[in-house]
């Protein structure tokens, strides 16, 4: 009987020892996972698709962002966090704890990127920076968006996002932008469909370069055709000659529209047809998708650049005239003040 009161109070001394060291165990493990990691300073850390937990946290002590690998393997089995690691890169925080770094790798707290796509690029030219951009994966889709179907923006997304999402984002933009503004637009405008939106709009912004023009413009466009005017605009002409790409002389040096280009007759160039371009000659941003759907009222039918960014507008085509021959003296004075330097 002895013996076995003996044993039984041997194995509630183990079971307690056993609970302590375990405990004991268990607390260690919590304060070197929640610890300062021993990195000094942020790192970005990539999680490459398909990367398990097993890979992840070795190549995270091989970084030198935790301490040790196999610690973080048996930490995730036990919090429940070994199901998986989400792919990205990510912005790792000085110090940070292997605990905090684990827990940013399976919520996918990655690091996001931007890239901004000015207004008044033709998809051709949008195309070119998306496929040269570093910050996107994969090949872009040959002839898979139209002249003005992507709205220019900053867009901000995750590395890894590749080319043809990026651009599907872009398109996707500028439907949900239409579908907004559209029903909102004014009652009478000369134009009958979004995609004539669309058009009338990139002709604005190729017209201007500042902000603040961008409603007087589609007002005065809006004017035009009313009143039955052709638009008239040189960017549409420019772009049945080259498709929207700048315009350079035998030299290298770029030029303005020639007399016979003026003159010739094409599916865009609106000195010669009436009504809108066949397509967008452009992708036109916000401000003049919007400006187009809700001009301002204005008795402005001409205008004319002022050699400074903006332009001249005229009610009257002798106001015109006065204008265009003040541009003309403006344009002078700087050649003569170029050959004279």
């Amino acid at each position: 009987m002895n013996l076995f009161k003996g044993l039984i109070a041997l194995i509630i001394v183990a079971s307690v020892l056993g609970a302590a060291a375990l405990g004991g165990a268990w607390l260690w493990m919590e304060s070197e996972m929640t610890g300062p990691g021993p990195h000094t300073t942020a790192a970005e850390f990539t999680v490459n698709r398909g990367d398990g937990l097993s890979i992840v946290a070795d190549r995270l002590e091989e970084a030198g962002l935790v301490t040790r690998a196999d610690l973080l393997k048996v930490y995730a089995r036990v919090h429940a966090l070994d199901t998986g690691v989400k792919a990205g890169t990510y912005v790792i925080s000085a110090g940070a704890s292997a605990a905090s770094v684990l827990e940013q790798l399976v919520e996918g707290d990655v690091k996001l990127l931007r890239l901004t796509i000015p207004e008044g690029l033709t998809t051709a030219q949008i195309i070119r920076r998306v496929r040269e951009s570093d910050l996107l994966l994969g090949p872009v889709p040959e002839d898979a968006f139209g002249e003005g179907e992507l709205l220019p923006d900053t867009y901000v997304f995750e590395s890894g996002t590749t080319r043809a999402d990026f651009l599907d984002r872009m398109r996707d933009a500028q439907k949900d932008l239409l579908d907004r503004l559209w029903p909102e637009r004014q009652s009478d405008l000369p134009i009958s469909t979004p995609q004539e939106a669309v058009i009338l709009a990139s002709v604005v912004e190729k017209e201007t370069g500042l902000a603040e023009e961008r409603p007087l413009i589609a007002g005065l466009f809006t004017a035009r055709l009313k009143r039955g005017m052709r638009l008239e605009s040189a960017p549409t002409v420019i772009y049945g000659v080259s498709g929207g790409e700048p315009l350079f002389n035998r030299y290298g040096e770029r030029r303005t529209l020639y007399r016979s280009e003026l003159d010739r007759k094409t599916d865009w160039n609106t000195y010669e047809i009436d009504g809108l371009p066949k397509t967008p000659i452009c992708n036109p941003g916000r401000d003049a998708i919007a400006a187009v759907l809700d001009p301002p009222e204005t008795d402005y039918v001409f205008f004319v650049a002022d050699g400074s960014g903006g332009h001249l507008f005229a009610e009257t085509y002798a106001e015109h005239r006065a204008n265009v021959a003040a541009y003309r003296a403006y344009e002078r004075e700087e050649i003569a003040r170029e050959r004279g330097n």
